[in-house]
């Protein structure tokens, strides 16, 4: 369903990132024996300062290598001019995902001295949580680029109004406009948001207002009926009440 739209892209670039993320942790876990801690950093830091490499950083190396066979060598093995300007965008999407697990590596410390005192640090570089990095990848989703499907000695953009505005190595880049979600469409696979449970007062996704595409909602009322105020009865057995609550459900027209 869909190919080539913004969505795709996001799918792309958090496959691409997700993989060097786990396999970047295996290494560091030592769980795969090809690959380990990054030790290009060992003996290095700045004593002045009072701090050195040290631990286990995390070696991205390896992981963005192994993301790049596993999953552009295929991309690249696809010929013919009809599959060449999808084959550059997956490409360049893919490596969007990748480099945001780089941008995104951070510098841990932990402090060594007497009675607590931080006179010397020991230092290594690690990777953000996954969770991090498919924020920043959502927000490159949001502010994707739309380029045009025919592709001559680069890639470029729709509009040709904006075609003098270079791409960035950090935009997510898509062919075709994304379809109705809002709408059923079985041939799409698309089920969309006709009686979806929503949230009333939520602004965000799952609210009523954006879930429903401003179709509205309706709204009924579900009773809940369960154990409560359970006793123990000496001896033997529990002894509860029957509680009933009433809420309010909300699901779009």
């Amino acid at each position: 369903c869909c190919a080539g739209t913004k969505e795709t892209a996001f799918i792309a670039a958090v496959t691409a990132a997700g993989l060097v993320h786990a396999v970047t942790r295996s290494c560091s876990a030592g769980n795969v024996t090809e690959c380990s801690c990054d030790v290009t950093l060992r003996h290095g830091g700045s004593a002045s300062e009072g701090w050195h490499w040290g631990g286990c950083s995390d070696d991205i190396h390896y992981g963005m290598a192994f993301s790049r066979r596993f999953l552009d060598v295929p991309f690249k093995k696809i010929t013919g001019k009809s599959g060449s300007g999808l084959v550059a965008m997956n490409l360049h999407n893919n490596e969007v995902g990748r480099q945001a697990v780089a941008k995104l590596m951070s510098v841990d410390c932990r402090c060594h001295g007497v009675s607590g005192s931080c006179a010397v640090k020991t230092c290594w570089k690690t990777m953000s949580s996954f969770e991090k990095i498919g924020r920043f990848l959502k927000d490159k989703y949001e502010n994707s680029i739309q380029i045009s499907d025919r592709l001559k000695k680069k890639l470029r953009r729709k509009e040709k109004s904006q075609r003098k505005i270079p791409i960035g190595k950090e935009d997510l880049l898509y062919v075709n406009k994304s379809p109705n979600y809002c709408v059923e469409d079985q041939k799409l696979g698309i089920p969309g948001t006709q009686g979806r449970e929503c949230n009333r007062t939520s602004q965000g996704p799952e609210g009523c207002n954006l879930l429903c595409c401003g179709r509205g909602y309706n709204t009924h009322v579900v009773r809940h009926v369960e154990r409560c105020e359970c006793k123990f009865v000496w001896c033997c057995y529990v002894r509860c009440r029957r509680c009933e609550t009433m809420t309010d459900v909300h699901t779009c027209k």
